[in-house]
C-alpha cells in the first residue's frame, strides 16, 4: 500500500505542498498570520515564545523551529521576525536551509513596521508558491510515512476502541519500514510499567522511566502532583477517573512494537520503527513537537470531541463514541464505534483508519483543515517567562 507524495531534496516526504510563513516570536504573530491569509498554499505558524525566557527554553524555541522548517510538507518558508527577539533568527534560517529548502527572513523592525512587512512578505510568499507548484506528487511507499500519535478529551470509549486502533496503524507502518512517534509522556503514568515491556532494551526503558520521573518533579517543583490536572475535567466527566486509566488508553496508541528509541522534544527521530518523545499532553504543544519531529501525518483518539488540526500536518480524528461522532460530525474523520458495538474488530477498525490516513496522504483534506481549525499551536517551553 503507498500514497502520492513530495519528495524532498533531504530525502523526507510531504503529504502537503505549503509555503510556510513561520513566526520567530510571539510579537510577529500578527504579521505572519496576516501574509499566509492573503496567499493561497501559504500557512502560518505563530506561538507565544522567543523572547525573556531561559536560555534552554531559547534553545528549545530555535531547535523546534528549524524542526518545523525543516517538516516535509514545507516546500519553502518565510520568518517573520520582530527584529529584537532572543529567537537566533539566522541559525534558524540556516538550520532550515540545511535540508535544502529556500528560505527568507523578514523584520518589522528592519522593514519599517507592519504595513511594509506585509506587503513585502506577501510578495515572497507569492514568489516561493509560485516555485512550490510546479512539484508534482509522485507514489511513495508506507515507509515513507512518518506518523505521529496522539489522543485527547478522552472518554470511556477511547481506550477500547480508538486508541487500539492506532495501534494497529502503528505496528502496521513500522511493519512497513515508517515510524510512529508517541509522545504524551503525562499520559504514561500509571501504566510505565507496562509500556517500558515494549522497549527494545533495558538502556531504553530505563529513558522512558527517566521521561516520567521527570514530567512528575516539575509538577512538584511547584508544591503540586499531577492530580486535578490529570485527569482533565472533561475526561472525568466521560468517565475516567484515575491517571492509570487514562494512560492505559494512551499507551494502546502504541500498538505492540518495540519501541526503537526516545527522544527530545520535537528532535528528528534517526532511526525508523516506534520511537518515544518527550512532551506533554495538551494539544498545542504536542502537535508542534510532532511537526517538528518530522511528522508528515498525525492520528488523533479522541473520545469526547477535540477538534484541533496543526497548520500544516493533516491530523486525521477518530472516535469511538458514536455520540461523538454524530454530535461533533464537522471536526471528525472517521468512526470505529462498531468496535465497541460489536459490529466490526479491531483489525477491521485498524485497516479502514490506515486506508483513510492513506488517502489523507495523497491529498484529501481532513475535516480540520476543511474547517480551518489548525491555528491555536504553541511551543513546549519548562521555564518561567523572565
Amino acid at each position: 500500500m503507498g500514497f502520492q507524495g513530495y519528495r524532498r531534496a533531504d530525502g523526507s516526504v510531504g503529504t502537503r505542498n505549503y509555503v510556510g510563513v513561520l513566526s520567530t516570536v510571539v510579537c510577529a504573530n500578527e504579521v505572519a498570520e496576516d501574509i499566509a491569509r492573503e496567499v493561497d498554499e501559504a500557512v502560518s505558524f505563530t506561538h507565544h515564545q522567543g523572547c525573556c525566557q531561559t536560555p534552554l527554553d531559547v534553545q528549545r524555541v530555535n531547535e523546534a523551529l528549524i524542526g518545523l522548517g525543516r517538516n516535509p510538507n514545507l516546500a519553502a518558508v518565510l520568518l517573520v521576525s520582530l527584529g529584537c527577539e532572543s529567537t537566533a533568527i539566522q541559525d534558524v534560517a540556516e538550520g532550515i536551509r540545511a535540508g535544502g529548502k529556500r528560505v527568507e527572513v523578514i523584520g518589522l523592525q528592519e522593514t519599517g513596521g507592519v504595513v511594509r512587512t506585509r506587503e513585502q512578505g506577501m510578495e515572497i510568499a507569492r514568489r516561493m508558491v509560485a516555485e512550490a507548484s510546479t512539484l508534482k506528487r509522485e507514489t511513495c511507499d508506507l515507509s515513507d510515512i512518518v506518523l505521529g500519535l496522539k489522543c485527547g478529551s478522552s472518554d470511556t470509549t477511547q481506550g477500547l476502541s480508538a486508541t487500539p486502533a492506532i495501534g494497529v496503524v502503528s505496528d502496521r507502518i513500522v511493519e512497513a519500514g515508517g515510524t510512529s512517534i508517541l509522545g504524551e509522556v503525562t499520559e504514561f503514568i500509571g501504566a510505565e510499567h507496562i509500556l517500558v515491556k515494549h522497549a527494545a532494551n533495558d538502556a531504553i526503558a530505563d529513558q522512558i522511566l527517566a521521561l516520567v520521573e521527570r514530567m512528575e518533579s516539575r509538577a512538584k517543583a511547584v508544591g503540586c502532583d499531577m492530580r486535578g490536572g490529570q485527569p482533565t475535567g472533561g475526561n472525568i466527566k466521560g468517565g475516567l477517573t484515575t491517571i492509570e486509566e487514562k494512560s492505559l488508553g494512551a499507551i494502546a496508541k502504541g500498538g505492540v512494537a518495540p519501541v526503537q528509541a526516545v527522544y527530545e522534544y520535537g528532535e528528528r527521530p534517526t532511526v525508523k520503527g516506534l520511537v518515544v518523545m518527550d512532551s506533554p499532553g495538551r494539544e498545542p504543544e504536542i502537535l508542534t513537537g510532532l511537526a517538528a519531529a518530522g511528522c508528515n501525518m498525525i492520528v488523533f483518539a479522541t473520545g469526547r470531541g477535540a477538534p484541533q488540526g496543526f497548520p500544516f500536518v493533516p491530523v486525521v480524528k477518530l472516535t469511538g463514541n458514536d455520540l461523538t461522532w454524530e454530535r461533533m460530525r464537522d471536526h471528525m474523520d472517521l468512526s470505529v464505534a462498531g468496535v465497541i458495538e460489536g459490529t466490526e474488530s479491531l483489525p477491521e477498525a485498524g485497516e479502514r483508519l490506515l486506508t483513510k490516513i492513506v488517502n489523507v496522504a495523497s491529498g484529501e483534506p481532513t475535516r480540520a483543515e476543511i474547517t480551518g481549525y489548525t491555528r491555536a499551536m504553541d511551543i513546549y517551553v519548562t521555564g518561567p517567562v523572565i
